[in-house]
């Protein structure tokens, strides 16, 4: 078996051809592109292409599928990957270990979806990236504020309706403020930037909402109390193909939401959830968890049932709905079914 490992860098990349019959290792530096990279698949003629996760594994992905070619992305954040206590670290002995994990097949394998499900998960990405740097600017007026001993309402308040007016009447051109109040500029610059973020959000959710109401598996999601469609679709976008998934313990597992094992001797013990994955998937659904378990019964008897009487397992409580939550979502998307409301309430009323 040959198999082609490929140490990608962001301008050259260095490529080894590994037979696994012999040992033998052929080693070959190329640049990093599409061209050159289809040049190097085409003349190795190998039987696997073996890759480490990250930004551009996309179009890799696109060109061996163009040549019915196998790929196979791996986690380099695994343990396996892992680079502990070595003296020398190079571009060849990388792109080896890629051929020798994939070749004792211990690595983590991931999923790149297709071009039209990566451009709207960078889309959802994008928009969490506005929202953010819009959060940013609000703490930083709060701050420039407080200095001057004016304190804005608490939450959504300050920036809507009469407060918000006052606000931008405090505002004024840099260049008009003596030095005495150049916190007026501060403010002035911070809240035309924070309208420009407005609109380029606003922008970016027609463009979601428009994706979302052609795609009937955010539709069906929305079903589900607490989910709205902006967790619906990025959960479709995230898992992508269910039928990927065996059980719902993997699914959980993808998300994040299993627990660390511990285990040497007689000690066997769980620690925290592993927080794989996606960070984004699981702020999404737990915050779709706590508005989930004020309609929905089911929700409510899993975080009654693991908060039990203390309220310092609260954090537990929704995490466990959570991942619930993302396992019932899975299995809609492979079945292709609707949110059975009146079966889970039923089985919430037996729980209880």
């Amino acid at each position: 078996m040959k198999i082609l490992g490929i140490d990608m860098g962001w301008s050259k990349s260095m490529s080894c051809i590994l037979d696994s019959d012999t040992g033998e290792a052929v080693y070959q530096a190329i640049v990093t592109g599409k061209e050159p990279f289809a040049k190097r698949i085409e003349q190795a003629q190998c039987d696997l292409v073996v890759i480490e996760a990250g930004p551009m594994a996309g179009w890799v992905r696109d060109l061996c599928e163009q040549r019915n070619q196998k790929l196979l992305v791996l986690n380099t954040s695994d343990e396996p990957w892992l680079w502990q206590k070595v003296k020398k670290k190079t571009d060849r002995q990388d792109a080896l270990k890629l051929c020798r994990i994939a070749m004792m097949q211990q690595g983590s394998e991931v999923h790149v979806p297709r071009q039209e499900v990566r451009q709207q998960r960078q889309l959802i990405f994008y928009r969490d990236t506005l929202m953010g740097e819009m959060t940013s600017i609000k703490n930083r007026l709060r701050a420039v504020l407080l200095q001057e001993d004016i304190r804005l309402a608490s939450g959504k308040k300050a920036w809507s309706g009469e407060d918000y007016k006052k606000l931008v009447a405090m505002g004024r051109a840099l260049t008009e403020c003596s030095g005495e109040e150049s916190w007026r500029g501060i403010v002035k610059l911070e809240l035309d930037r924070l309208e420009q973020l407005m609109e380029q959000v606003q922008t970016v959710e027609t463009k979601l909402n428009a994706l979302a109401k052609k795609d009937p598996r955010v539709q069906r999601l929305q079903q589900v109390p607490g989910v709205g469609a902006r967790t619906a679709e990025l959960v479709v976008a995230m898992i992508d193909e269910p039928e990927r998934f065996g059980r719902g313990r993997e699914v959980a597992s993808y998300g994040g939401f299993t627990p660390k094992k511990y285990q040497s001797g007689k000690m066997d013990r769980d620690g925290r959830i592993s927080r794989a994955g996606n960070g984004l998937l699981r702020k999404y659904l737990v915050q779709a968890a706590w508005s989930g378990k004020r309609a929905c019964l089911a929700m409510q008897a899993i975080y009654q049932r693991v908060r039990k009487t203390s309220p310092k397992r609260s954090k537990q409580a929704i995490v466990a709905v959570a991942r619930h939550l993302l396992i019932w979502l899975w299995a809609m998307l492979r079945d292709g079914t609707d949110w059975k409301h009146q079966q889970r309430q039923q089985a919430a009323t037996a729980m209880t």
